[in-house]
């Protein structure tokens, strides 16, 4: 089986929890380190499925990359190859097929509840969970995308498009990634507030958060593992 490309824009920001699942599944994979200047491949061709990590980058930013990246993910749908974004990649999926990226009304740090839609019932996920959030910005969904997932404070918080699964949210996290974010808290200059948690509050029992979260986790994985190419 072809590997899967896992796409890393920072370095604190990689596959977490995603090549955890990948691993127990006997899945292969290589990374792709975008930060330290690596570029996507001109096509998806060698790739069973793609997987775009988070950042703190704008999808809207000059980046030599990002046209790339929105080059390669158009290729890869017309090729019929899954696609899977967290935050920064569910965003550059959305430009990608021709929504676009704004501000969100606020910033949501830390954890919150996400709802399911009613739409969300094929791909079989909790009604309501408590997700890891980190983002400024968020997507419009693009044309024949379906929203599954919302949240009281970011209206889009995943979609849908045949194979492909866009999150604004963090599924991935585990708790070093947590704590190392946690250290870039002062630099986002933020207040607490209703979608804003301090690092204390992030970080309190985390441990059993993180397992409720892995649940959903598996969920939207296996349904997304399902649609790869297997040749």
């Amino acid at each position: 089986m072809k590997p899967i490309a896992i796409f890393r824009h920072s370095p604190g920001e990689g596959p977490g929890y995603f090549a955890t699942f990948l691993d127990r599944h006997s899945l292969p994979w290589t990374l792709f380190p975008i930060d330290d200047g690596v570029l996507p491949p001109a096509t998806p061709d060698e790739f069973s499925g793609l997987c775009f990590m988070g950042g703190p980058m704008s999808v809207n930013d000059d980046l030599p990359w990002i046209p790339l990246t929105l080059d390669l993910i158009r290729k890869a749908d017309a090729r019929n190859i899954p696609v899977i974004g967290h935050c920064l990649g569910g965003q550059l999926m959305a430009r990608a097929f021709g929504g676009a990226v704004s501000r969100n009304p606020v910033k949501e740090i830390g954890w919150g509840q996400v709802a399911a839609t009613d739409a969300a019932a094929q791909v079989a996920i909790e009604w309501l969970f408590e997700a890891f959030h980190w983002h400024g910005e968020t997507f419009d969904l693009p044309q024949g995308a379906t929203r599954i997932l919302q949240s009281p404070h970011c209206a889009n918080q995943a979609f849908v498009r045949g194979p492909h699964l866009a999150m604004q949210c963090h599924v991935e996290m585990t708790d070093s990634m947590i704590r190392t974010w946690c250290q870039q808290w002062t630099a986002e200059n933020v207040l607490p507030s209703a979608s804003v948690q301090t690092p204390e509050q992030m970080q309190a029992d985390m441990g059993t958060r993180i397992a409720a979260m892995r649940t959903v986790a598996d969920q939207f994985y296996t349904r997304w593992i399902g649609g790869l190419h297997r040749g």
